[in-house]
């Protein structure tokens, strides 16, 4: 028992105890009724007709009777927050500022209701809003929806927390905003947790619904397939939407949108655009950090936000090199919240009673207020055309004989008489005498006449139309639904959420670690780099190809060297200073594997990989299996050399020639068979041709043999290893004193078979005759047909017609040259 004291004084003038037994069991249990009554119908729970909790309705109500239109000027959130809890909410004014934030976030809202200026907060709330004495509001233009004819008795009123003021039960709502926008909210005993959804899916499920009252749950789903989130992503599993649709509770998956990049030249990386619902950046990057501290996840190098406003989300988790991108993807979705589950509880007030509904029944629900609105709005606006047609029509009489109204009025001794002579000759109402007096003489010319009897037409044709909906239930449906298709038509948009029936993005079978699998390892004549699956041709040819990260694409390449190698393997890159620079393959962009590799437009640059010095290139590239034939290397100064093939696997840099003062690298080759022929070409047209067999192989510190004999200032173009069985080409191109390039001059495509065998350092045989005002050649390269030709940007190259003589001359080149090479 719980006993009270109460004090109320005597008739006698003296205090006397007087003690009121009460039960604690009664007392705490009304107490708590009306507690959790407070909660559920004035707090947590949102009406099923409009979908509003009342802090959004009053919010909401207190800017349209502000004024606070979307053609008007932001004001100031606290002024906002100050005229609500004045007037209508008695709760602190945080509860409410938090309430118009969230219908202010176009990343919590599917339709946002509130026009924000300022920092409104940001996704997962990792950047809360400012205070609302900095921000500034007003209403978004589907707001005017919520509260459109709300002044037309469409809608309940009733008095405030202290009864100085009037507010809205429920607001007239022109969309299924519960449904759209979706709800969230804790009361006692009970919750509601519901998603947004797209607004065109849902009306056309409510038109479907006016139009076939008893359409079944799959029907209405076609129209409304699940819910489409704010922030885009995807949901896995369909199933558990089927049972909120169906029972009012259900479970669903929510995806990150992830995109698999080449974000750097060396790593592939996972671009996330779409988070879950209600997951922001901050509380994905704390958990992989926390995860790949504690050795829980492999693969990941860093993670980057790169979020801005122009391009929207963009969070950026570099993988490291030799791990499958989809396998460490599986793993983010498992254990970061990049994959989250969603909790439907369909719960909202019907006639003040929370209830638990499924898709059809939050449908009804608002159809039928939809109904209500409508036909009151009907019935006001034809009542207030009744009444304006009731004054017109009084007007028109005394404008008929307005010269006896005049008498009247005149005669009269005051207003009572005027009136009672006025309704007695003419037979009118109060009303309209009353109306006639109080018009201006002005306003009854002839003119004013003429408009009278044309806004009569107006308001019995309006009146008449007013009444044909209210008369007939079809005409009412017809009216709704065209209502709501005017709204889908002005405000809806395309979905953002993909709908995935089943775990299609799992990968799990996916090893983590990518597997050593073989490859072709290729440079093209531009300088980017890439691998491809074994298999893979790359000729080069006309693409435009795209790679994000690509840098220097163009849009044809010449594959210039090409070697094989596996995924975890290294090759080495050989310079014109005698340098072997080794190369991960796994650091290599790699080319799709579905399509013919025609160019290496999605490779990437050498500079991104090695580190050259301004005068230095790369001439080819190399295996570096010891058990090969050897390298062979030919430079400026006509000397070969053909390296033994010794690589240790712990230095990263190797000489593979002493070069002499002056000298470089022209061209290298690795040998296959050792049974190839070493081609020198020289810019006097000189070719010499001789076996590899007659150059004997070298440590990687000598300084090769002479290959050719030169005479003069003669100077070596070009060095090439060729198949003596295969079909093979000679190409040249001759000019004058001053050609920098192959631009100018004449240029001959000979067979290889014309020109014969000579011994090493000798003179070899000539290529080509010179023209008139030609002394030299500016370009030359011998390799396996067919042979393909670029120019510096990469674009193609037209190349003439063989010629058969071994000494002829060139023909006019269309373009300028800068590279030719053979298949690889």
């Amino acid at each position: 028992m719980a006993r009270r004291s109460t004090k109320t004084p005597p008739p006698g003038g003296d205090f006397e105890e007087r003690i009121l037994d009460i039960d604690v069991v009664d007392e705490m249990q009304g107490s708590f009724l009306e507690y959790a009554y407070s909660v559920i119908y004035s707090r947590a729970l949102p009406d099923a007709r409009d979908g509003m909790k009342p802090v959004h309705r009053r919010i909401l109500y207190q800017m349209h009777d502000m004024g606070l239109r979307p053609d008007r000027a932001h004001v100031k959130c606290a002024r906002v927050v100050g005229e609500v809890m004045g007037k209508l909410h008695p709760h602190g004014d945080s509860a409410i500022y938090d309430a118009l934030v969230r219908m202010a976030q176009p990343f919590s809202m599917r339709l946002p209701l509130v026009d924000g200026h300022g920092n409104f907060g940001s996704l997962g709330n990792d950047d809360p809003p400012a205070a609302m004495r900095y921000t500034e509001c007003r209403a978004a233009p589907a707001a005017g929806l919520m509260v459109d004819s709300i002044d037309e008795d469409t809608v309940d009123f009733a008095p405030n927390y202290d009864g100085s003021e009037q507010e809205p039960v429920a607001l007239p709502a022109a969309y299924p905003n519960l449904l759209v926008n979706g709800s969230s909210g804790i009361a006692v005993g009970m919750a509601t947790n519901m998603p947004p959804h797209n607004l065109g899916e849902v009306i056309a499920a409510a038109r479907h619904l006016i139009r076939h009252p008893g359409a079944d749950l799959s029907t209405l789903m076609r129209f409304v397939p699940g819910p489409d989130l704010p922030t885009g992503g995807k949901i896995v599993g369909l199933d558990g939407i089927r049972d909120a649709y169906e029972k009012g509770r259900g479970t669903f998956r929510m995806r990150a949108t992830v995109s698999i990049e080449q974000v750097t030249a060396r790593r592939k990386g996972l671009v996330v655009t779409e988070l879950p619902f209600t997951v922001g950046p901050e509380k994905v990057i704390s958990k992989i950090k926390d995860l790949v501290n504690a050795k829980r996840l492999q693969g990941i190098s860093d993670v980057k936000d790169l979020t801005d406003r122009q391009h929207g989300l963009r969070l950026v988790i570099e993988i490291k090199n030799g791990f499958n991108p989809e396998a460490v993807l599986s793993h983010l979705y498992k254990l970061t919240p990049m994959e989250e589950t969603f909790g439907i509880n369909n719960v909202a007030l019907v006639d003040g009673q929370p209830l638990t509904m499924g898709l059809k029944e939050l449908l009804e629900v608002y159809v039928d207020h939809r109904f209500t609105v409508v036909r009151r709005r009907s019935e006001f606006r034809r009542g207030k055309r009744r009444d304006r047609l009731h004054l017109v029509e009084g007007l028109l009489v005394a404008l008929v004989d307005i010269d006896e109204v005049i008498r009247l009025i005149r005669s009269s001794e005051n207003a009572a008489q005027a009136k009672e002579a006025l309704i007695a000759r003419f037979g009118l109402s109060d009303v309209q005498t009353q109306y006639i007096l109080d018009t201006p003489l002005r306003r009854l010319t002839k003119f004013d006449r003429l408009e009278l009897e044309a806004e009569r037409d107006r308001l019995t044709a309006e009146i008449t139309e007013l009444t044909r909906i209210l008369d007939s239930d079809a005409e009412l449906r017809k009216l709704v639904s065209s209502e709501l298709a005017q709204v889908a038509k002005k405000f809806g948009t395309p979905r953002r959420t993909e709908l995935m029936e089943n775990d299609g993005a799992q990968v799990a079978a996916v090893p983590l670690e990518v597997a050593d699998d073989p490859c072709r390892v290729m440079l093209s004549s531009t300088g980017l780099l890439a691998r491809v699956a074994e298999g893979g041709t790359a000729f080069g040819g006309e693409t435009t190809g795209s790679s994000a990260g690509t840098k220097g694409r163009v849009k044809h390449d010449v594959v210039i060297s090409a070697v094989p190698s596996t995924t975890r393997g290294e090759v080495g890159a050989v310079t014109s200073a005698g340098r072997l620079l080794r190369l991960a393959v796994v650091d290599l962009p790699q080319l799709p594997e579905d399509d013919p590799v025609r160019s290496l437009a999605g490779g990437a640059p050498l500079s991104e990989f090695l580190t050259l010095e301004d005068d230095e290139r790369v001439v080819c590239l190399t295996t570096l299996d010891e058990s090969s034939p050897g390298l062979a290397i030919g430079t400026l100064q006509g000397v070969v050399k053909r390296v033994v093939p010794d690589y240790p696997p712990n230095k990263d840099e190797l000489e593979v020639i002493a070069l002499k003062e002056g000298d470089r690298i022209v061209g290298a080759a690795e040998l296959r068979t050792g049974e190839e022929d070493l081609v020198f070409i020289t810019d006097e047209a000189q070719l010499l041709r001789y076996p590899a067999s007659q150059v004997r192989p070298q440590g990687r510190q000598a300084g090769g043999m002479t290959g050719i004999k030169l005479g003069g200032q003669a100077r070596v173009l070009s060095f090439t290893a060729v198949d003596p069985a295969g079909d093979a080409v000679v190409f040249t191109v001759a000019g004058g004193s001053g050609t920098l390039d192959a631009s100018l001059g004449t240029a001959k495509l000979t067979p290889f078979d014309q020109y014969p065998r000579k011994g090493r350092a000798t003179g070899g045989v000539r290529c080509q005759r010179f023209l008139k005002g030609e002394d030299h050649l500016v370009f030359a390269w011998a390799g396996a047909a067919p042979a393909r030709a670029a120019s510096k940007t990469g674009a193609p190259v037209q190349l003439p017609e063989p010629d058969p003589r071994r000494d002829g001359s060139g023909v006019p080149l269309a373009k300028p040259v800068a590279v030719v090479a053979g298949p690889v």
